[in-house]
Parts: C-alpha cells; structure tokens; sequence
C-alpha cells in the first residue's frame, strides 16, 4: 500500500510538470477579396479561440486599402493555429487544407492573405 501511495504521489508530480506553457498572441489579420458578388460579411473561423469553426469571427472593411482587417488575441501552447476565411459564410478553399498560421517565437504576427488563393 505504501508503494501505491509513492506511485500516485510521483505520477501526479511527473503530470504536473507535463503540461506545456502558453503565450498571449495577437495576430493582425489583412484580407484582401475579389468578389463580383455583394459582400454582406468577412469573417475568420479556426481552432483555436477566440475563432471556432461553428461561427465567423468578423472581420471589418478598411475602406482606405480596399481590405477586410481584424486583430485577435489568444493565448495558445501551440505554435501556430489554423484559419479558413468566410465570405458570405461560405468557406474559402473548399477541398483544400487550412492555412496554417505560424507564430515564429514572436508574440505578434501580421498575416496577409487574399481570398481562396493558398500561397
């Protein structure tokens, strides 16, 4: 019984000293659309909160650059999170895998990005 102890005592010590750091994050998000169609919304959906892939986190239109823009703030202990753009709540890329958005050791990013073209 006394060993039992020691073994539970020891493995919740080794799983405390498990659990990865996180980081505050802000990603600066620059969004560029060619649409025919009118724009009724721009939006972000990802895994990592504050997106989700249930619900667009929206995104406003900066009328000086012709471009969709948003800021997020997360705190991850990843290094990178993934991201697809709505517009019209219809998702960019279909098909195709999500881009994948890497932090770098830096606790700001600026991403720009056009529309459903993956570069």
């Amino acid at each position: 019984m006394k060993n039992f102890k020691i073994f539970v005592v020891a493995l919740s010590l080794a799983l405390i000293g498990c659990v990865q750091p996180s980081y505050k994050r802000t990603l600066l998000i620059t969004l560029k659309v060619k649409s025919s169609e009118k724009i009724t919304s721009v939006g972000i959906r990802g895994n990592d909160k504050p997106f989700s892939w249930d619900y667009d986190y929206p995104m406003q239109y900066d009328a000086a650059t012709g471009c969709y823009t948003a800021k997020a703030v997360m705190t991850t202990g990843y290094a990178f999170t993934d991201i697809k753009f709505t517009v019209n709540g219809a998702f960019e890329l279909q098909g195709k895998d999500n881009r994948r958005l890497l932090f770098r050791d830096k606790d700001t990013l600026v991403y720009t990005a056009e529309y459903n073209v993956m570069k």
